[in-house]
């Protein structure tokens, strides 16, 4: 009788723990202060879908007035999707910078890199800055890291079409690289022989991901391309 007390006990509080723990939220921001990327439409919408089938609500917005310490609180991670120029004033700076010190979550996408250029915090945060790009084409990416979340799934080799960017003032010996392109592959590399393309890295008490890849509106409907993106996603987000 007690041992049968007990597992009804554990099955109580195992579904009160289901019933009341409170499902992750996180913020797409995508305000343009340069160029604006086409495919930051379809973008959002595949990021939603995520969330949905994976169970994580997500807000979107390119207002940056929701940079502040009150409303960044309901956020487990945010993901700046193809931002570019300066989109935050001091302020906004500030909180976000409070908000990763408390444990939060960023994920840069593409041209996150193409973004403050002039907030040097901005730059540990995301990796790198962007320098310049080809035309678009074919090239071969190599997984370095087959064990994290947002890159277990891929092929060692992975073969796939996208804007492949040149960067500058890199931060690539503090992260931990997960993808790098092979520039024999393409025409236009300007990052030698190594050359990462995706990384993630603890960074002033908060996670960073960071994915070069989704130019394309076709990114957004590549299964890979899709897990990775998820997998970035969740590491921010956290336990």
């Amino acid at each position: 009788m007690k041992k049968l007390m007990l597992a009804a006990c554990i099955t109580v509080l195992a579904c009160s723990f289901t019933f009341f723990k409170k499902t992750p939220r996180i913020l797409v921001f995508c305000k343009t202060a340069g160029y604006h990327h086409q495919s930051i439409a379809v973008g959002k919408v595949a990021i939603m879908q995520l969330g949905a089938a994976h169970h994580f609500d997500v807000d979107t917005t390119a207002d940056s007035t929701v940079f502040t310490d009150k409303n960044l609180k309901k956020y487990a991670a945010v993901v700046f999707l193809s931002t570019t120029g300066n989109v935050l004033n001091d302020e906004q700076q500030a909180a976000f910078e409070k908000y990763i010190r408390a444990g939060h979550g960023f994920v840069g996408v593409h041209a996150a890199t193409d973004t403050e250029y002039d907030w040097p915090w901005y730059n540990k945060l995301v990796g790198a800055y962007f320098k310049s790009h080809p035309k678009q084409q074919e090239a071969v990416l190599h997984v370095t890291d087959s064990s994290f979340i947002a890159s277990k799934h891929l092929p060692a080799t992975w073969k796939r079409k996208d804007e492949w960017y040149n960067f500058k003032t890199t931060n690539w010996d503090d992260v931990h690289v997960l993808i790098t392109i092979d520039e024999s592959s393409y025409t236009g590399g300007e990052n030698g022989n190594y050359h990462p393309m995706s990384w993630y890295h603890n960074y002033d008490g908060g996670r960073s991901f960071y994915t070069e890849l989704g130019h394309t509106d076709e990114s957004y409907a590549d299964p890979l391309y899709l897990q990775h993106l998820l997998g970035g996603i969740e590491y921010a987000i956290g336990e």
